[in-house]
């Protein structure tokens, strides 16, 4: 290390013309609301890389839901299992990617518990950015899980009656469905204490609405009662209206409904999150 005639170091004038350089020029501009939304939505891509068992979800439990109630229950509910899948494909298609909508919540708040988010909270970026991106991650995932499972049926023997463009069509209902369904578990997330009270909540509420549904049966069989709730269960909707699309059907109705529950939750839960996001400390 050198020293000048005024006493200063080597290390002491190459910082000192680095700033220069960076003051003289003109500020680069704050990224907008949509860069950084996509930040975070890579960011959530990539834990999904470093971490690839996120991934048994989207592919074990399909696996294991189709194969077991095709195979154990089609014959009995149905009189074939190659009938019997036609049916439960497209509600497990729903239930699989309803159910890991859980994990939006859980992410936020192992974010919380490790201390990133107070980090992220302080960067000068749109505040709803971090949400919102984790948000559009797990859209991915949401988006692997129903190739999977469509890739998985169409194997077994499962031929939608809508073609390719019914399957397509069925699946982005089921998207927009499931990502304004992840707004009530990014309110959860905020709110406990761990990621385990988060994964408990959202499978005691989870469990019973998939199941309370037509995905595995047609609700005509069920109680009256019973068959009340699942009429107005939005899941129910959704079933109804994948699997009217992927069968070629005219659900004009239940995907108006679906899109019509999406909106309300939105409208519900985005604000309660936002309200959450900004009392955090």
């Amino acid at each position: 290390m050198t020293t000048t005639t005024t006493g200063t170091t080597d290390s002491q004038i190459v910082p000192a013309k680095l700033d220069a350089v960076l003051a003289s020029g003109p500020r680069p501009p704050r990224a907008g609301a949509v860069t950084t939304s996509l930040a975070f939505g890579w960011r959530a891509i990539l834990r999904i890389k470093h971490v690839p068992e996120q991934l048994f979800d989207v592919t074990l439990f399909p696996i294991i839901s189709v194969l077991m109630f095709t195979y154990l229950f089609g014959g009995a509910i149905a009189g074939s299992t190659s009938t019997y899948l036609q049916f439960l494909l497209p509600g497990i298609l729903v239930q699989t990617v309803v159910m890991i909508t859980m994990y939006t919540g859980v992410a936020i708040n192992t974010d919380i518990e490790k201390g990133v988010f107070d980090r992220i909270r302080t960067l000068p970026i749109w505040r709803p950015s971090a949400l919102v991106g984790a948000l559009l991650g797990d859209a991915v995932r949401y988006t692997l899980a129903s190739l999977f499972v469509v890739a998985l049926g169409l194997i077994l023997g499962y031929r939608p009656g809508g073609g390719a463009i019914g399957v397509v069509a069925g699946i982005a209902v089921l998207m927009v469905f499931c990502f304004a369904f992840s707004w009530i578990w990014t309110w959860v997330g905020l709110l406990a204490r761990s990621p385990q009270s988060v994964m408990g909540i959202s499978m005691m509420v989870l469990f019973p609405l998939a199941f309370l549904s037509p995905v595995f049966v047609d609700p005509s069989t069920m109680p009256n009662w019973l068959q009340a709730f699942v009429e107005v269960n939005p899941i129910s909707h959704a079933v109804y209206a994948v699997r009217g699309l992927m069968s070629g059907d005219a659900v004009g109705d239940e995907v108006m409904w679906t899109f019509a529950a999406a909106a309300v939750i939105v409208l519900i839960f985005a604000p309660l999150t936002m309200r959450a996001y900004g009392r955090r400390r």
